[in-house]
């Protein structure tokens, strides 16, 4: 598992596949709420003039000489629900992020949410 303040070193480096094929940048971490260990990351991807950022879960990832390589492949990175480069994710999309990586989702207790950005 990483540590939250060593993957936070890794922003800006390129983010690929199990093959190493570059999916994108990495931009933002985001930690389990009742763990505070990342849980996912968000890579920007696109055009140049349109950019997103997609999220990806942490578990499986590896570091290597300037990149992050995560545990699953590009096109289902691709299609993985995403936020404007300026947004921010909402409580109620939670849910269709883990389900996009067929992961289990639940809220706290009290309904809070699973997911905070670091």
């Amino acid at each position: 598992m990483f540590e939250a303040e060593d993957i936070r070193e890794w922003r800006g480096h390129d983010v690929v596949d199990r093959e190493r094929h570059k999916i994108g940048i990495l931009e933002a971490i985001y930690v389990d709420t009742a763990t505070d260990q990342p849980a996912f990351a968000t890579v920007t991807i696109g055009l140049p003039t349109r950019h997103r950022l997609v999220f990806v879960p942490f578990g499986g990832a590896t570091v290597g000489p300037g990149y992050l390589k995560v545990a699953y492949d590009k096109k289902q990175v691709k299609e993985a629900p995403s936020i404007g480069t300026g947004g921010e994710l909402l409580a109620e999309d939670e849910k269709a992020v883990f389900a996009h990586y067929e992961l289990p989702y639940r809220t706290g207790a009290g309904g809070e949410r699973r997911l905070a950005r670091r």
